[in-house]
Formats: C-alpha cells, structure tokens, sequence
C-alpha cells in the first residue's frame, strides 16, 4: 500500500448498474487500460484490497465463487464496526470516513459507499478525486443522474480534469444513450489534455460513439470495453 495517500494507483473493475459483481461484463471501457475511468487519480489510499483478501478468507479452500450481495454486505458491516466507533469520537476525520467508504464499495454496495464519500466531501468540498467516486459509486447504484451531477461538480472545481471528462462521456454514452454528449465530453478531454497518453483509445471511443449515433444503434459494449 502507497505511503502516501495519493501515491495511490487505480486498478478498479467495474459494472453495469445494478447488475451483480459476477455478471459484470462491461467493463465500462479502460478503466483497467487507462485508469481514469470513475476512480480520482488522487484518490487517498484505500483498503480495497484489505476488504478483498476478507471476502476471499470467507470462501472454503479452492472454492471460486463470489458470495452473495447480502453476504458481502454483512461482511463489511463487520469490518467497519470499529472503524465507525472511532468515526463517533472523530466525526472529521476524513481519512477515517474514505476507510469505511472505501470498505463498503469493494463490498459492492455502492450506496452505502456514495453516502461516506458524500460525507467525506462534506469536510473537503473541492476534492476533485472523491467526486470522481462517489460518481463511480452513484453509477453502480444506477443512479445516472447523481453520477452525472457529481461530475458536473469536479468539473466546476477542475474544468480540465482528465478523470471526470472520461467518466462524464462514459456515463452519458452507456448510461443515457447520449452520443453527442458523450463525443463532446471526450473532445473536450484531448483539446485540454494534449498529452494524455491513451489519446488513440479516447480516439477509438469518439469514433464508435459517432458511428453509433449515425446508425442509431444502442451502445454496446465492444472489444475494448471488455475486461
């Protein structure tokens, strides 16, 4: 684990909203590849993959299958039982609230991650990587419009960050069928990011995106987009 909490690097797997850890085919285009997509650049150090190695030692020997939502849920609660004990006697303890937020989204519930980021913003409002989250976490839970209207507020804070461009196209292209704000969100993201070094990928969704509102079609997950 980073030292310092924005040495920290993204390597998230995502979902579609609503549709459980296991079925996740989506792979909502270069999260892995890009590490952008809905994760902050700067997001503090997490015990993901503390919650991961809990959910895995929950399993018998060999067995592969992920436990159910409810099981993960109870789990975390677990976890976090101390974590919010001690959140009562430092109710702005900020790293304190990503802890428990962090846990709750590994666990995969998504809403109970988007209310401690919320709270987190609470006691840093212009944390453009923790928007970027609770976006991620609002989008899982199927909500596009609080995903979208986070973003919204990273942007007003940081107009050129890379993170909420990508995701703010992402979103509007799978999760509302909108093309053109999709294409427009990520013209924006090279025009004010001439050296980002996934320029041809970015470049490849502008294309696909722009032929998908030529044809008429639904946004599809293609090649790229899959894990």
């Amino acid at each position: 684990m980073p030292q310092n909490p924005t040495d920290v690097k993204v390597h998230d797997e995502f979902w579609r909203p609503k549709v459980a850890y296991g079925m996740a085919t989506m792979c909502l285009l270069l999260g892995l590849a890009i590490g952008y997509l809905l994760r902050g650049s700067q997001s503090p150090a997490v015990p993901s993959a503390t919650a991961d190695r809990v959910i895995s030692k929950s399993q018998p020997d060999g067995a592969r299958q992920m436990p159910s939502l409810e099981r993960m849920k109870a789990m975390a609660d677990k976890q976090v039982e101390a974590l919010l004990a001690q959140l009562n006697r430092e109710p702005k303890n900020k790293d304190l609230v990503l802890r428990i937020a962090y846990f709750y989204k590994s666990a995969h519930q998504f809403k109970d991650a988007a209310g401690y980021f919320g709270r987190a913003l609470e006691l840093d409002p212009k944390n453009v990587a923790m928007q970027t989250e609770k976006a991620s976490c609002l989008y899982y839970d199927g909500d596009m419009d609080g995903a979208l209207s986070a973003l919204q507020a990273s942007l007003k804070l940081n107009p050129t960050d890379p993170n909420s461009l990508f995701n703010l196209g992402v979103i509007r292209w799978k999760g509302k069928q909108d093309a053109p704000g999709a294409i427009a969100a990520w013209k924006e993201l090279l025009k004010t990011n001439p050296k980002l070094d996934k320029k041809p990928i970015v470049e490849q969704m502008i294309a696909e995106a722009q032929d998908a509102a030529r044809n008429g079609r639904p946004t599809e997950p293609t090649s790229t987009e899959r894990s």
